[in-house]
């Protein structure tokens, strides 16, 4: 997600960056979702 941020924003590439900042919003609820499940499983 970072690595097509910056490359959008280098390229001046507007769907680029927005599409590598999606894909850091779904990483982060992803991971979110991880830790709610771990913490059930203790």
């Amino acid at each position: 997600g970072k690595v097509k941020e910056t490359a959008g924003d280098k390229s001046d590439d507007k769907s680029l960056e927005a599409e590598g900042k999606g894909d850091q919003s779904k990483a982060d609820v992803k991971q979110a979702g991880e830790k709610v499940k771990d913490a059930f499983n203790k």
